[in-house]
């Protein structure tokens, strides 16, 4: 999880005009450009270092799982109310709930076991 998401991180960084309109934003030039590189270049790197966490310290698992838990419960929400709001949602979004869906159930399936 975490590896994935500094490799999101860096594509964001290095090619956010690409990765944007993969997912349908298009950037404005100055502050649009600045707020992609922010949230989702120095967000996703935080999760990833969040989530690489248990590798420096093995024994802590509990909080990185917690925060993954939390995060996509609220990607899941969100997610699938823009569904209900919007219309013309293309295929790259349907592949980022899906995979967003089976992080979340993921997560929650190992913090019931855990407990």
């Amino acid at each position: 999880m975490g590896l994935a998401y500094l490799a999101l991180a860096a594509w964001c960084s290095v090619q956010p005009e690409k990765t944007a309109k993969g997912v349908g934003f298009t950037l404005t030039p100055g502050s649009g450009q600045s707020e992609f590189l922010v949230v989702y270049g120095g967000l996703e790197l935080a999760l990833g270092l969040v989530f690489l966490w248990p590798l420096l310290q093995a024994t802590e698992t509990s909080y990185p799982l917690f925060v993954c838990l939390v995060v996509h419960a609220c990607l899941v929400l969100f997610r699938t109310l823009s569904f209900f709001l919007y219309a013309g949602i293309e295929s790259t979004t349907y592949f980022l709930a899906a995979t967003e869906w089976m992080i979340f159930l993921g997560a929650a399936y190992l913090s019931l076991r855990k407990s």
